[in-house]
């Protein structure tokens, strides 16, 4: 399974759940809120070879925290992926707006001067601004919009910037999410679970608990949730590649693979 935004360190046993991901085999990106806390969560999973940690500054921190964008900036350099970063619209957090573009505009331009990254990107009630954003930055990497709800004409227009999707469970239970997902390109689509704030029947989504997201997957895609887990899988080793090769450029200061790549990833897919 591939759980692509996962906050592993928040879990009420952190070393449970990177224990879970190891003995599991589950591929699960684990995210970050704060710089400070990325060394610390890596550690949290070196014992598993199919966790990778992103960088965060997470938006809803923006407002008291962003005294560590440099930081942010001095580390992007070792990560291969970002995340969560992005802006918060929502009806508590939209005062904090101003401060969350500053800081997003900041976060772009230091993964841009590191070559490109992966990156998860919140947009919670600020699609168009993130989308906005994105459009001004296209050297900061590939996009991941981690639980998109923005508006089908919001999702064309990320589709059109060539912007990536990660869906879970929480999503796809209502109608929107499902028709939201219907519309998503279906070779740059992965799989998450927001956990643990996001919820399953029995509590908080653990670690690689996707198989909701890969049946509604299969589900509109009309095909076997096996098929549709080989494309899961396949996407997921598209976008590794990029992530490596956008550190290896970092590393050697060649030019950004990821420039080239964000127009290939516009084609269709469905």
């Amino acid at each position: 399974m591939i759980d692509f935004h996962c906050h592993l360190d928040l879990y009420p046993d952190p070393g449970a759940s990177a224990a879970r991901c190891r003995d599991s085999g589950d591929y699960v990106l684990s995210v970050t809120t704060t710089p400070r806390a990325w060394r610390g969560t890596l550690k949290l999973a070196a014992d598993a070879p199919r966790v990778r940690t992103a960088l965060g500054f997470h938006p809803q921190l923006a407002h008291e925290r962003h005294a560590e964008l440099p930081l942010f900036e001095a580390l992007v350099g070792e990560a291969r992926y970002v995340g969560e970063i992005g802006l918060d619209g929502g009806p508590e957090y939209r005062a904090h707006l101003g401060v969350q573009m500053r800081c997003f505009e900041r976060i772009l331009t230091a993964c841009g001067r590191a070559g490109g990254r992966v990156m998860t990107i919140h947009s919670r009630g600020a699609a168009d601004e993130v989308l906005d954003a994105l459009e001004q930055h296209p050297e900061a990497g590939i996009s991941v919009l981690h639980w998109f709800s923005g508006t089908r004409k919001q999702l064309d227009r990320a589709v059109a910037l060539g912007c990536w999707f990660s869906v879970g469970p929480a999503m796809v239970r209502g109608m929107k999410g499902r028709q939201l997902l219907a519309s998503m390109p279906r070779n740059r689509v992965l799989t998450e679970t927001d956990g643990p704030f996001a919820r399953g029947v029995d509590g908080p989504l653990m670690p690689g608990e996707v198989g909701l997201a890969v049946a509604a997957c299969g589900a509109v895609w009309r095909i076997d949730p096996r098929e549709a887990q080989n494309q899961l899988d396949l996407n997921l080793r598209t976008i590794g590649g990029l992530a490596d090769a956008s550190l290896v450029a970092s590393e050697t200061r060649a030019p950004s693979v990821m420039a080239s790549t964000r127009s290939a990833a516009r084609s269709p897919g469905k």
